[in-house]
């Protein structure tokens, strides 16, 4: 796509910071644009934004948004969303425009509740961990070409949660993802402080012991320093589960080479949830979505991953599979079955 390569084409390359086995390659435009919309935080603190369940029953895979001001507000992939009947993550980025109510689709990532803590849902200081928002963004591909949805594969999500809950040795009753977060929390918080937005800095690739696994890209520098401390969270949380950590330095030829790679996927276009067009892109070993609107590049996030087409299931640690049944076995009315 055009427009993507001439957005990655634009980008100034700056020496990686690292803390422990995460590096961060900051990304540079100076022409960056300045954000003509709000990010959710920003909305929601304004109090302009209300995010709740569709109904009083609810949908597991959707959630209503309404946008009560003249801005348009930006809600970002993997952006996890707290309280109300059960907490989510969203399945695409989305852009939604001033004065208007949209259903937004999303994922499930606390199993076994199913009961209203709160009306509305406040967004939380994290977005899905990169391996597991990865696999989600080539099955919302898969859905988008299947059906023209942007369903994930919940069940798949679920047991990517549970065997990152046994990798932390975390106990939660209703196996909620924020309770793996919270205790790494004290971990993560350092990544956070050591690794920093520069000026002029719209994205980044990260690099988990020396390898390329990701890469995040707004259009404007406002925006990327805004969601970095939840990316940095995100690609922490997989950094701190490797079980012998490699403090490598990954080269710049190695990013420059994934950047390359990035630019020359094969893009499919889909009308978007919301304003713009979303563009879903795939290689071998490459996997990736992007959402333009007026010609820019809102935001892009490409992911590392093993062969996209080999088959979805990996095999399960038994921790993983414990956690599962349990979850399922006490999981409360209403919840939706387990693939």
């Amino acid at each position: 796509m055009s427009v993507i390569t001439e957005s990655l084409d634009s980008l100034a390359l700056s020496p990686a910071q690292i803390w422990a086995n995460l590096a961060m390659f900051p990304l540079l435009r100076s022409t960056a644009f300045d954000a003509d919309y709000l990010v959710l935080d920003e909305a929601l603190k304004r109090e302009i934004a209300r995010v709740t369940e569709v109904s009083e029953g609810g949908s597991v895979p959707e959630l209503a948004f309404e946008n009560s001001g003249d801005l348009a507000v930006l809600l970002l992939d993997g952006e996890e969303l707290v309280g109300a009947r059960q907490n989510r993550v969203l399945n695409t980025t989305v852009l939604v425009g001033g004065k208007r109510k949209i259903v937004i689709p999303v994922s499930c990532v606390e199993q076994g509740r199913w009961g209203y803590k709160s009306r509305e849902f406040a967004s939380a200081d994290r977005t899905l961990f990169a391996t597991a928002r990865a696999k989600k963004t080539q099955r919302v591909s898969e859905s988008l070409r299947a059906n023209g949805s942007y369903r994930s594969d919940q069940g798949e999500v679920w047991e990517d949660i549970a065997m990152k809950s046994a990798a932390f040795a975390t106990r939660s009753d209703t196996g909620a993802m924020s309770d793996v977060f919270e205790q790494a929390k004290p971990r993560l918080d350092d990544f956070v402080t050591a690794l920093r937005a520069l000026p002029d800095q719209c994205g980044a690739l990260f690099a988990i012991d020396g390898q390329l696994v990701g890469l995040e890209l707004f259009d404007s520098a406002k925006t990327f320093a805004h969601y970095l401390p939840k990316l940095v969270r995100s690609y922490a949380m997989d950094a701190v589960d490797k079980p012998q950590p490699v403090a490598e330095r990954p080269t710049e030829l190695t990013a420059r080479t994934f950047l390359s790679e990035v630019g020359t996927l094969p893009g499919e276009a889909f009308p978007a949830v919301g304003e713009g067009q979303q563009i879903r892109l795939e290689g071998a070993a490459i996997v990736g979505s992007a959402l333009l609107h007026h010609e820019r590049v809102l935001h892009l996030a490409a992911f590392k991953a093993e062969d996209s087409r080999r088959p979805r299931m990996q095999p399960m640690s038994a921790g993983a599979r414990h956690l599962l049944r349990g979850r399922r076995d006490n999981a409360e009315p209403g919840q939706p079955p387990i693939d």
